[in-house]
């Protein structure tokens, strides 16, 4: 029950119906297009491929927004790669100035505080990507999958913050599946998954597991099997278990629109 090949998917199929849903959610929104935030890791990359089969290239337009001393000079050039190889235009937009001049403005700005000088990051990536938005009459397309969903491992606000998330009903290990089959090449999909939040930062690092032990977990839960269960399926500690949990149910609030206090009627 407990292994990887439980969640092997029909790539053409499900190729197929994220097209579709791409193409269908933007014909209806009237806008010309999507912008894509695109890293040169594996979800961003799967998203420029699906998105620019759906509406074709020439309605597709990549942003890559490095950081300086952050952002390894490979990654610019997978970028720039993947983008050549679906035809599509990208710009690059260095976010170094906007980050420095907002570390100088912010009160309580502190380096050291990993967590939240590291969501300032995304969230200027957003607001860079709605900028393309807004003036190229596009939708924002989002790279987050279902397994970054479920534990929170994302910045509300910032890679969160989109119009779309085609990928959003697929765990890790099926994006890797389905780069695949559409022709992502094989030195990203290998690539070690990282936010770039900081040097060195890692994915899997951060969350204390493998992205296969933790998309075990979270499809176990999904299908109502208790934790025990589920440690005992994979040969895992109980404990990894119960933080990959805790962490779906603490980011719950991450993962639904502000709550509206509902006063009933006022006449």
């Amino acid at each position: 029950m407990f292994n990887i090949e439980s969640l092997r998917l029909n790539p053409l199929e499900i190729s197929s119906k994220i097209t579709e849903f791409i193409s269908e959610e933007v014909r209806k929104s009237g806008l010309k297009g999507a912008i894509i935030a695109v890293s040169g890791g594996i979800d961003s990359a799967l998203t420029l491929s699906l998105t620019a089969k759906a509406l074709g290239p020439e309605r597709v337009r990549a942003v890559t927004m490095p950081e300086r001393d952050i952002t390894p000079e490979s990654d610019i050039t997978d970028v720039m790669r993947l983008t050549d190889l679906y035809d599509v235009t990208c710009d690059v937009v260095e976010i170094t100035p906007t980050l420095e001049a907002l570390s100088g403005a912010l009160p309580l700005y502190d380096p050291s505080d990993r967590l939240a000088t590291g969501n300032i990051r995304p969230r200027i990536r957003m607001v860079v990507s709605y900028h393309y938005a807004n003036v190229l009459n596009m939708m924002v397309m989002g790279s987050s999958n279902k397994t970054e969903l479920l534990t929170g491992y994302f910045t509300k606000y910032g890679d969160g913050g989109v119009d779309l998330m085609p990928l959003g009903d697929l765990y890790k290990c099926q994006v890797r599946q389905l780069a695949s089959h559409m022709g992502v090449p094989q030195e990203i999909i290998d690539k070690t998954p990282t936010a770039g939040l900081w040097p060195g930062q890692s994915d899997e690092g951060e969350m204390g597991a493998s992205y296969d032990a933790i998309d075990l977990i979270l499809w176990g839960h999904e299908k109502g099997v208790s934790a025990q269960e589920i440690a005992s399926g994979i040969d895992a500690e109980p404990g990894l278990v119960e933080s990959i949990l805790a962490r779906v149910e603490r980011n719950e609030h991450k993962r639904r629109l502000p709550l509206l206090l509902r006063l009933g009627s006022l006449t």
